[in-house]
């Protein structure tokens, strides 16, 4: 057990506790934010342990948070999350650059076989024998004072995080399966992932169909309501719901009646600045030459006659990840499993790709061109090779 957990509110007392965690080979690491009400994450807590000790770092303090930062970037510590991807969202726009070298112990635990997004709590309870409290869940990180409770709560998120972490490290070694969890961070680790770049908003919509001039409608849309919510700092659908700007590059409105017709949208809304804005890109969208119209996602549709092949191929998908010991979800989804069935190699899904088709893809494409079969053999399932 960690012999300090203090709670850190001046500047001193960061810079002396990162000097004494600095060059430990792992630290680990959580945080809590609040973003109900704004388009940025407002963090409200950052709790760090190393070997010795942990610390709640509260930078509504208005902290120098730069000595942590060093720490977050030295390639010589390893930064341990439990599902990390929102942590690492917030440290991107902070930094400007992601914390690295990163271990994720909730995609590490699925490589091991411990299920879909398998929770915190249950790895800790595994591995460190520890039943944690978790009525602090839901508070409210953004008032101050911060009880004594809440900064327990919040420490136990990494106190506990290393055993956690020298346990699935272990387990990985002891595998083999270390490229596999490299190839699974990659994503997770790409600033790419993090880089919230106006003109691509509108690949995160949903939509039925639609042309290239839908669209070009839709991106000019997309990117005006991501730069308002940005600059705004508050939820997209606080600018204009996603259905509406979906209806709008739909229906193409030119003039503010026309775009009162939208439904749940005010005419107030039509007649503002705001309304006029929304008017302009739509009228970008109409001016965007044939040749440079974004193109419409090919989907190729799965024949009918394959689903009993695609039945058939989760089944084996079930069999491979119980003997892999590897959560099934991450080898393959039910959507690739449907492609392999319908289209076999020219399938393009990731189980046909690194680890994924070494445990699955290659026996899923054997066993549809008929060269492997399922057979039960003692009341266990198993692959036959075909003569």
């Amino acid at each position: 057990m960690l012999g300090i957990m203090t709670l850190i509110t001046d500047n001193q007392a960061l810079v002396d506790f990162c000097r004494r965690v600095a060059g430990t080979p792992a630290v680990t690491v959580d945080t809590e934010f609040m973003r109900e009400r704004t388009f940025w994450p407002k963090l409200c807590l950052v709790q760090v342990a190393g070997l010795k000790e942990a610390a709640a770092i509260d930078p509504l303090a208005g902290l120098d948070l730069s000595p942590l930062f060093e720490i977050l970037a030295d390639p010589a510590t390893v930064k341990v999350f439990h599902a990390a991807r929102q942590d690492l969202e917030i440290f991107y726009q902070l930094m400007g650059k992601l914390p690295a070298p990163v271990f994720d112990t909730q995609v590490a635990a699925m490589v091991c076989g411990f299920g879909d997004q398998v929770g915190y709590e249950t790895l800790v309870a595994k591995f460190a024998k520890v039943r944690l409290d978790k009525g602090s869940r839901f508070t409210d990180w953004s008032l101050r004072p911060l009880s004594r409770r809440q900064i327990d709560y919040a420490l136990s998120d990494v106190i506990h995080l290393r055993k956690v972490y020298e346990r699935l490290s272990a387990k990985l070694e002891a595998s083999g399966r270390e490229p596999w969890l490299l190839e699974e961070m990659a994503v997770l680790t790409d600033p790419a992932t993090y880089a919230l770049d106006p003109e691509l908003a509108w690949k995160r919509l949903k939509t039925r169909g639609g042309n290239g001039r839908f669209l070009a409608e839709l991106k000019e849309l997309a990117a005006w309501r991501e730069r308002e919510a940005q600059a705004r700092d508050v939820p997209r659908n606080r600018i204009l719901r996603d259905e509406a700007l979906v209806e709008i590059a739909h229906h193409t409105p030119t003039t503010a009646e026309a775009l009162a017709r939208t439904r749940g949208l005010p005419r107030s809304f039509a007649e503002s600045a705001a309304g006029a804005a929304v008017l302009a890109a739509v009228t970008r969208g109409l001016a965007v030459p044939e040749a440079e119209l974004p193109e419409p996602e090919a989907k190729r549709e799965v024949p009918r006659r394959v689903a009993a092949t695609a039945e058939l191929l989760k089944v084996l998908l079930k069999m491979r990840a119980d003997e892999h010991d590897v959560a099934q979800r991450l080898v393959a989804s039910a959507a690739d499993v449907e492609a392999i069935a319908a289209f076999g190699e020219e399938a393009k899904v990731q189980a046909l790709t690194g680890w994924r088709r070494q445990v699955f893809g290659d026996a899923a494409l054997a066993v549809r061109e008929g060269r492997l079969a399922l057979a039960l053999k003692a009341g266990r399932l198993t692959l036959v090779e075909i003569a």
